[in-house]
């Protein structure tokens, strides 16, 4: 998964899986049918999916996009903070006219569908998109496993779609029609390794794993690769459960090793209670995380345990960049009477905001509205300049982009580093 940050508390996530959102392998969900996935479908002439105009889901001055997410569920959270980024970046372009193609302008409309943070509602979602709504293309989950099972649906189609932050590296090799905005789990674990060496001088470091997670298995192999290759060793490693909510244990094996820095890669449910229990054992060295930590109930439930924390993600509040403020601006004004939305953007926002704005450049660029056009467009994306970085899409339609490591300060993030290349030291 798979936030912005300042001195203050935030949501946001993965994988994020956030990941936000839990990843989960290719092989965990399947489809009807024996076609091979890693080729297009019928594209604008598979069934149930005949639009107008070439293959374009258009309906006289506007063009349908789908967009699918954890709009209840246990990914909520992330889904409703990807939801608002989207939403602004509709407004934005809306209220500037639209897309003006061929003498043309085009308004866009989003066609929302709720998959309840489960990725077989996912499947069935992105379904209802493709066959009844006729969408051109589909912004997709945080969760990779919900990315996973609806990106089948779009390659199978041949409809583009881009998750916003989904990092399980599982989520792109679907096919080519499939991309992301957010940078893999491999590289963000990489960004960890690399923080624990140079910012923290640390040479020993514990790995504590939820097993029933592939977003926090994956990102431990990562992990353990990378901090070995930078000159550092892992002292003991333990997991626990989804089932589990006393760590004790494991945790006093952990400390019986002795670590100079503890990775606990899952959530930000589990770190938070396993923050406050390793402090209660007398565990003082800092707990490092990845993007699914980045929600504000990271800060509300682990409250002073997560201090002298740190984790990886996509961007910080505090960056002065312009269009870095330009979208705070814009946040905070659209939702600053809206009870139900957090006041200041979080990272889920920022990337959902980016996914939309990538889409709706590519489909400015495209030699047409066909789909496939709008694919051509999305891979061809090279340095745009969002909200949470210059964003290139590489052959692999994976984002080129940097990590910043973000701290845990006296109960508010707060940006730490910026890590553009984890092989090279930090300065």
């Amino acid at each position: 998964m798979s936030s912005l940050h300042g001195n203050f508390p935030i949501r946001s996530g993965r994988a994020l899986a956030i990941t936000a959102a839990a990843a989960v392998s290719v092989g965990l969900l399947s489809l009807v049918g024996c076609k091979d996935q890693s080729k297009p479908g019928a594209g604008s002439t598979a069934p149930g999916n005949q639009a107008t105009d070439g293959g374009s889901a258009v309906s006289g001055d506007t063009i349908l996009i789908g967009e699918y997410g954890s709009m209840t569920g246990d990914n909520s959270s992330f889904g409703i903070q990807n939801d608002a980024g989207v939403r602004l970046a509709v407004d934005e372009i809306n209220a500037a006219g639209g897309i003006e193609r061929d003498g043309k302008k085009y308004k866009i409309k989003i066609e929302l569908e709720d998959d309840q943070s489960k990725s077989e509602n996912a499947e069935t979602a992105v379904k209802r998109l493709i066959d009844q709504k006729h969408v051109s293309a589909i912004l997709g989950e945080v969760a990779s496993s919900c990315s996973i099972a609806g990106g089948k649906i779009c390659q199978k189609a041949g409809v583009p779609m881009i998750s916003p932050s989904s990092t399980n590296v599982a989520v792109t090799k679907i096919g080519d029609y499939i991309f992301r905005v957010c940078f893999l789990d491999s590289y963000q674990a990489a960004v960890d390794a690399r923080f624990a060496i140079d910012g923290l001088k640390a040479k020993r470091a514990a790995i504590f794993t939820n097993k029933d997670q592939s977003y926090s298995t994956g990102f431990r192999d990562e992990f353990e690769k990378a901090f070995t290759k930078y000159g550092g060793t892992i002292v003991v490693k333990q997991t626990y459960s989804d089932k589990d909510t006393d760590y004790r244990g494991q945790l006093t094996a952990l400390k019986a090793a002795n670590p100079e820095v503890i990775l606990v890669p899952g959530y930000y449910k589990d770190a938070s209670t396993i923050a406050k229990q390793a402090r209660e054992l007398g565990i003082t060295v800092p707990l490092l995380g990845g993007d699914g930590w980045s929600d504000s109930q990271l800060l509300e439930l682990g409250g002073k345990a997560m201090d002298g924390c740190y984790f990886s993600d996509h961007m910080s509040i505090k960056d002065p960049k312009k269009v870095v403020q330009d979208f705070v601006k814009a946040y905070t004004t659209k939702f600053a009477s809206d009870a139900k939305m957090e006041k200041l953007p979080s990272t889920m926002a920022a990337l959902g905001y980016d996914a939309a704005k990538i889409l709706f450049d590519a489909i400015k660029r495209a030699k047409s509205l066909d789909k496939k056009d709008i694919r051509d467009a999305v891979a061809d994306t090279k340095s745009y300049d969002g909200v949470t970085g210059s964003i290139s899409i590489n052959k692999d339609r994976n984002a080129d982009k940097s990590a910043v490591v973000i701290a845990v300060k006296s109960g508010a993030f707060d940006y730490q580093a910026t890590v553009p290349n984890p092989d090279q030291p930090l300065k």
